[in-house]
């Protein structure tokens, strides 16, 4: 069974640093930790009075720890060092720091690593993610960049292509990824001796290494990948972690529980100190004897969708190289709108078969929209999407007709907008749909936030997001002020509901009455 030794780098509070070692420990691990030389010497000893009797847990020799700059990476190789002098028994060193806390039991953890005898660190090639050198990964943490009286020789670095300092050693082809790392004993052992015997290497990383990701996401990824076969490293980081739009790291709360412990890592940074239930609960899954819950993922996508409202622009107006390419006058358009894009084919269906006009289902929403031949322009959603007004006049040329039903998703306020201002003559009907909690879970798996083994509390947590969401298009639909909004829903008797397609469709209340069977029409 695999023995982990933990290298703890202290960034915070003793009270934390302390309860993760303990914890560590208590489930049979090893943990060597470095304290960071700026900490305030009464905090340094908090910590080494709390460790004193705890033989699984020893210090590292401390340095100072600057953003960016070699210190950082330092610090891991004197916590590496420590864990090997100290504990000849381990098998597997993983890298922590005090904002770290499991989300799998510790018994998970052992039995990944003896079932699958690699290295987990991420190493992506500087080629291949970004092309010429230059990163092209996910915004990379401001706590890992350089100080900022270092930044304007990084920013000319990038410019010119060229790394800081020195040129890198020519056998060693730049990687890079996640700092976060489960690697063999053998492994560190190995990094340590060729950093030992290669002062070149030493050099260049001390001077900054390459100018593209820091110090933290290089020298490992590096020096791993070029001492390991590929075979015997899983390029993924087995600590989860995000970072946000502005740079930082997210925090995870109290109520972030079920979307962490989904996810395929081992341990997720940066709990909040706060967070005293997440912890309980996360320090109570580690001491766990099962294997925990089932892997979905999906961590990223979530926490974009979760916190991502109201960021995405709208545009309202031609830019000038749609001028003239327009449906112009002469051409009646009518909007069916609604969500649950069954019921809006359903009514599709029904005008067809009543009346022979045309429909078109969800052009700018469904990449596989039935279409007629357009010469191509049909084909995917970002070519309807260029301008709204020509691919519609093509496909009411496509038709021979000069009225055309088209089915929208609610959020397609734009495509609405365009569509007022482009000459056309257009009614429009928003069709409203309950939403009970099964149809927003199908619609959240339907847009992969959830899959068949999320856990409940995890849809507890999305579904009302996106119940929201749907509440606040509709709103946003009517405050737009649209002329010829006509609404159609449930509870409205077969006459009303027949006299408001009459209106809508501009077709003689009898056949309307053919169509309005709302009994039917909102069938799931």
């Amino acid at each position: 069974m695999a023995t982990i030794a933990y290298l703890l780098l202290c960034r915070g509070g003793p009270a934390a640093t302390v309860a993760l070692a303990e914890r560590l420990s208590a489930a049979g691990d090893l943990v060597a930790l470095h304290v960071d030389r700026r900490a305030r010497p009464a905090d340094t000893a908090a910590i080494r009075a709390a460790i004193a009797g705890n033989p699984s847990v020893v210090l590292a020799r401390s340095v100072r720890c600057d953003r960016g700059e070699w210190s950082r990476v330092q610090a891991v190789l004197n916590a590496a060092r420590a864990a090997l002098a100290a504990f000849p028994q381990a098998t597997h060193l993983y890298l922590l720091t005090d904002e770290c806390l499991p989300i799998k039991p510790a018994a998970r953890l052992r039995a990944a690593l003896d079932a699958e005898g690699c290295d987990h660190i991420e190493s992506l090639d500087f080629q291949a993610v970004g092309g010429g050198g230059q990163m092209a990964l996910q915004p990379i943490c401001r706590q890992d960049v350089a100080a900022p009286w270092r930044r304007a020789g990084i920013r000319a670095a990038v410019a010119t292509g060229k790394p800081p300092g020195r040129a890198p050693p020519g056998d060693l082809r730049g990687m890079t990824g996640s700092r976060w790392w489960c690697l063999r004993r053998g492994t560190v052992e190995a990094v340590l001796a060729f950093l030992a015997g290669r002062p070149d290497v030493r050099r260049f990383f001390r001077a900054g290494g390459w100018a593209e990701a820091p110090l933290s996401a290089t020298l490992f990824q590096t020096l791993v990948r070029h001492l390991v076969p590929g075979d015997e490293i899983r390029s993924r980081a087995p600590t989860f972690g995000l970072v946000a739009e502005n740079g930082r790291p997210v925090t995870f709360y109290n109520d972030h529980f079920d979307l962490l412990t989904v996810q395929e890592g081992f341990f997720a940074h940066r709990i909040s100190a706060g967070a005293g239930q997440l912890r309980a609960r996360l320090e109570a899954l580690h001491a766990a004897p099962g294997p925990g819950p089932a892997v979905s993922g999906g961590g990223a996508e979530i926490y974009r969708f979760l916190t991502g409202r109201g960021r995405v622009g709208q545009r309202f107006g031609d830019r000038a190289w749609e001028r003239g390419a327009s449906l112009g006058p002469g051409h009646d358009l009518m909007l069916a709108i609604c969500k649950k894009r069954g019921v809006a084919r359903r009514l599709a269906g029904r005008v067809r078969r009543t009346i022979g006009m045309p429909a078109v289902e969800f052009p700018f929403d469904d990449d596989a929209a039935d279409l007629p031949d357009l010469g191509g322009i049909e084909r995917g959603l970002a070519k309807r999407s260029r301008h709204h007004g020509a691919f519609l006049r093509l496909v009411f040329d496509s038709y021979g007709t000069d009225r055309l039903l088209l089915c929208l998703d609610p959020s397609d306020l734009d495509v609405m907008t365009d569509l007022h201002g482009d000459g056309a003559r257009v009614r429009m009907l928003e069709i409203a749909c309950p939403f009970s909690q099964a149809d927003l879970l199908g619609h959240a798996r339907g847009l992969g936030l959830l899959s068949q083994s999320s856990p409940p509390g995890l849809a507890a947590l999305v579904l009302p997001v996106l119940g929201q969401q749907i509440r606040d298009e509709s709103a946003r639909l009517r405050a737009a002020g649209f002329p010829a909004l006509y609404r159609l829903e449930p509870g409205l008797a077969l006459s009303e509901a027949a006299l408001v397609l009459a209106k809508f469709l501009e077709i003689p209340y009898d056949t309307a009455r053919g169509i309005a069977d709302t009994a039917t029409l909102f069938d799931d």
